[in-house]
C-alpha cells in the first residue's frame, strides 16, 4: 500500500514540477526563446518517463509513460496548443504519440505483441473497438462532410487507441492501483481549480465563460469547455473518493478522500448540472445495494425496479414522453427559440429521425451536427450537438454500433459484479467498487455534455474499465485453476 502510495505521488508530483516548466516556457515573450525552452520541455518530459521507470515506478517504459499520459488527460487542451494541419497538438496527443511509439518498438523488440496478447481476458471487447473504427471509416462513404467525418473519427480512434494501450500497460493489480490514485490526485487538482474558478470569478481562456456576464463567471470549469462536461468528471470521481475512504486504512486518507467527494459533490452542485447530480444520486444508491447483505439484495432489487416503474410511469403520464418523441411536425418553426429541455428533446427527435431515413446505418462518423445545422427537423435554438452520448454514436455510427456499446458496458459492468464477490483483500475491493458505481454514474451524467467524443477522460475511464475486467477475470481464472489442482491432488 504504501509503495502504490509513493508511486503515485512521485508520478503526479513529477507532472506538477512539468506543468509549471510549461507555463513557465509558455510566458517567455519571445518567439525563439519559447520555442527553445519548449523543445527543453520536451526532453524533460522525455527523462520523466525514463525516471518513472528506474525510480518511481520500476516498470517497463510502457507503463511509465501511460502514467505520465493518464494524468495529461485531465489537463484538455489547456496549457498547450499547437496547430498542425485541420488538428491540433497537447500534451494528450503528444503522450498518445510516445506512447505508441514504445509499444511499436516493443513489438518488433518482441516480434510482435503475442505475450501481451496472450495475457488479455477482453478479447471479445478489444475487438468490437476495431470493429467500430472499421465502421467508422467505412460510414465516411456516405457522409456528407467527410473534413468533419475524418476529425471526428481522429477522435474515436485516439480514444480506443487509449483502451488498447491501457489493457496492454495495466496487467496487474499494482498498476491499476496506480491508476486509481492518479485519477484521484489529478481530480482533487481540478476540484481546486474549479473553486478557484467560483470563488475569485475567473475562467481558464479555454473555457466558453471566459470573458463572458459575470453572473456566468461563477460556475467551476477548471480545464474544460464549460461546466457540464466538468461535472460528468466529478460525478465519476466521486465513488472513486468513496470507494477510497471506505477501503483505506489510514484514516489521514480516508479523510482526505472523504472531504474530496464532498467537494465534488458540491462542485457539481455549483455547475447546476442536474443529469451529473442524477447520476450521484443513483450511484450513491447502488453503492449501498453493494453493501447490503446477501438476504436484502433481493429486496433492493425488487425495490428499484418498482421504483423505476413508478418513475417512468410518472413521466409517460405527466410529460406525455412517447408524444414527445413522435414523428409528428412541429408546430413552432425551424428558426424559433426553444426552451432549453425542448431543444434536448428536439436533438432526439432530429436524431431518430435522421436513423429512421439512414436505415439505422447512422449518417456517418462525424456528420450529425452537420444535419442538425444545414437540414434542421425540428428547432434547436442553432444548437447542433445532441447532448446524449449513445444518442450521439447511433446517430453517426447507427443503432448496430450504439447497441454494441451499451452491450459492451453492460458486459464489462456485469463483469465487474461477478468478478468483485467474494474478492479478499482492501485493495480490489476498493477498485471494483470504485469502478461499478462510478459506471452507473457516468451512464446517467453522459447526457449533460453536449459530446462526450473529446473529453478524453472518458477514454481513461472506459480503459481503466476494460484493464480492471481483465485483470480481475485473470485473476479468477487462475484461482479457479489453483483449486482444480488441489482438489485433483
Amino acid at each position: 500500500m504504501n509503495h502504490i502510495n509513493r508511486m503515485a505521488a512521485g508520478t503526479a508530483g513529477l507532472l506538477a514540477i512539468l506543468l509549471a516548466g510549461l507555463v513557465a516556457a509558455l510566458l517567455v515573450d519571445s518567439a525563439p526563446k519559447q520555442l527553445f525552452f519548449l523543445i527543453l520541455w520536451t526532453w524533460a518530459l522525455i527523462a520523466a518517463c525514463l525516471l518513472i521507470r528506474k525510480t518511481v515506478v520500476g516498470e517497463d517504459l510502457l507503463t511509465g509513460a501511460m502514467y505520465v499520459f493518464l494524468a495529461a488527460t485531465f489537463l484538455n487542451q489547456s496549457l498547450l496548443s499547437l496547430p498542425a494541419g485541420f488538428f491540433t497538438l497537447f500534451i494528450y496527443r503528444i503522450m498518445m504519440l510516445v506512447c505508441l511509439m514504445i509499444l511499436f518498438a516493443l513489438a518488433l523488440r518482441r516480434r510482435g505483441l503475442a505475450n501481451l496478447w496472450q495475457d488479455v481476458e477482453v478479447k471479445g471487447i478489444l475487438y468490437f473497438f476495431l470493429f467500430w473504427m472499421a465502421y467508422g471509416a467505412v460510414s465516411l462513404l456516405w457522409a456528407r462532410s467527410v473534413i468533419d467525418g475524418i476529425r471526428y473519427l481522429f477522435l474515436i480512434d485516439t480514444g480506443i487507441a487509449f483502451v488498447f494501450l491501457s489493457v496492454f500497460a495495466f496487467q496487474s493489480m499494482r498498476r491499476l492501483s496506480a491508476v486509481f490514485r492518479i485519477w484521484m490526485v489529478m481530480s482533487g487538482c481540478l476540484i481546486l481549480i474549479g473553486l478557484i474558478n467560483h470563488f475569485a470569478k475567473i475562467q481558464l481562456p479555454t473555457s466558453t465563460l471566459y470573458g463572458g456576464p459575470a453572473y456566468k463567471l461563477g460556475y467551476p470549469t477548471a480545464v474544460f469547455t464549460n461546466q457540464n462536461d466538468f461535472a460528468t468528471l466529478l460525478a465519476i470521481s466521486v465513488f472513486f473518493y468513496l470507494a477510497c475512504a471506505r477501503n483505506v486504512k489510514n484514516r489521514g486518507i480516508r479523510g482526505l478522500a472523504a472531504g474530496a467527494a464532498v467537494l465534488s459533490v458540491y462542485s457539481i452542485w455549483l455547475t447546476d448540472s442536474r443529469a451529473s447530480l442524477l447520476a450521484v444520486t443513483a450511484g450513491m444508491a447502488f453503492y449501498v445495494f453493494l453493501l447490503l447483505p446477501q438476504k436484502l439484495k433481493k429486496i433492493g432489487v425488487t425495490a428499484g425496479f418498482l421504483l423505476l416503474a413508478a418513475g417512468l410511469g410518472y413521466a409517460t403520464l405527466h410529460d406525455g414522453l412517447p408524444g414527445h418523441l413522435a414523428m409528428e411536425e412541429p408546430q413552432d418553426p425551424v428558426n424559433a427559440a426553444p426552451s432549453s429541455n425542448r431543444v434536448r428533446m428536439n436533438l432526439l427527435r432530429s436524431t431518430v429521425s435522421y436513423l429512421a431515413d439512414s436505415w439505422g446505418f447512422g449518417v456517418g462518423a462525424g456528420n450529425l451536427p452537420v444535419y442538425l445545422e444545414y437540414q434542421p427537423r425540428y428547432p434547436t435554438g442553432q444548437i447542433y450537438e445532441v447532448h446524449n452520448w449513445l444518442a450521439e454514436i447511433a446517430g453517426n455510427f447507427g443503432i448496430f454500433i450504439a447497441a454494441g456499446y451499451l452491450a459492451v458496458y453492460a458486459a464489462l459492468f456485469f463483469g465487474l459484479y461477478r468478478n468483485s464477490r467474494g474478492l479478499s483483500g482492501a485493495e480490489p475491493r476498493m477498485l471494483a467498487e470504485g469502478a461499478m458505481t462510478s459506471m452507473i454514474a457516468f451512464l446517467i451524467s453522459s447526457i449533460s455534455p453536449s459530446s462526450v467524443s473529446n473529453l478524453y477522460f472518458h477514454w481513461t475511464f472506459l480503459g481503466f474499465i476494460v484493464a480492471l475486467v481483465s485483470v480481475l477475470q485473470k485473476k479468477r481464472f487462475s484461482e479457479k485453476k489453483i483449486r482444480g489442482q488441489e482438489g485433483c491432488l
